[in-house]
């Protein structure tokens, strides 16, 4: 099956245009034509069967057929990840934390940030394609770029955790987490979170955890800590 995205869809519409641009891949690339079924998610949880009316390259036309909603995780997982300093490590990291199972990312900009400019469209388009690869119905937030003290100023519910790599007290991530519980995770830049930042984030809540005894890189710590939770609520 493959899956198509169209966020303006809801159970209210029977017929619709899709853009120029999956138009043409419908049309010319995957050489759909009428008749043909093709499946839609809105990325708010709504699968969508349709029916293709015109094949047309310029303004591919459809007609709902079925619709089905998918029921939410009983829990939710935002990463607040510092942005790595090349672009495709970050891009990876978004990617497989959608195919595995993130429902929000902030990319947060720290004292060590070697990156402090992001490219939130390319990043959500980066989103929508592993959506579509990995057939899920949800599509992860991603909340604009904020510094790491502004981060902190919001009000956050469920279990906090920062994972760093100073010497201290910390217990590993799959010891900590529960399952059926939100988590809100802070993963670093490439130099690490400062100290200042590491007792900011204790003062506000944030226990600190190891997540394994390799040091690892910014998105690869990120990775890891999307899949523990995943595992706990597995």
């Amino acid at each position: 099956m493959q899956l198509f995205y169209n966020p303006s869809l809801d159970n209210s519409f029977k017929q619709f245009f899709f853009n120029s641009e999956e138009s043409k891949h419908i049309a010319k690339v995957l050489r759909k034509k009428e008749g043909d079924i093709l499946y839609i998610t809105n990325g708010m949880g709504y699968l969508f069967e349709a029916e293709i009316l015109i094949a047309d390259p310029r303004k591919c036309k459809a007609q709902i057929v079925t619709e089905k909603k998918s029921i939410p995780k009983r829990y939710h997982l935002h990463l607040a990840v510092a942005p790595t300093k090349m672009n495709d490590r970050y891009e990876w990291f978004l990617e497989k934390a959608t195919e595995i199972g993130v429902d929000e990312i902030t990319p947060i900009i720290c004292e060590r940030s070697e990156r402090k400019v992001i490219k939130l469209e390319r990043m959500e388009r980066v989103l929508q394609s592993a959506m579509k690869q990995s057939l899920q119905t949800f599509l992860p937030k991603l909340n604009p770029a904020i510094s790491y003290k502004q981060f902190m100023e919001q009000q956050m519910e469920g279990l906090k955790f920062i994972a760093h790599c100073e010497e201290g007290e910390k217990m590993e991530l799959k010891r900590r987490a529960a399952a059926d519980k939100d988590v809100t995770i802070l993963v670093g830049p490439e130099g690490d979170f400062s100290t200042t930042e590491i007792q900011l984030a204790q003062e506000k809540g944030f226990v600190p955890v190891s997540l394994g005894n390799n040091r690892l890189r910014t998105e690869t710590a990120a990775i890891v800590a999307c899949t523990t939770v995943a595992i706990i609520n597995s």
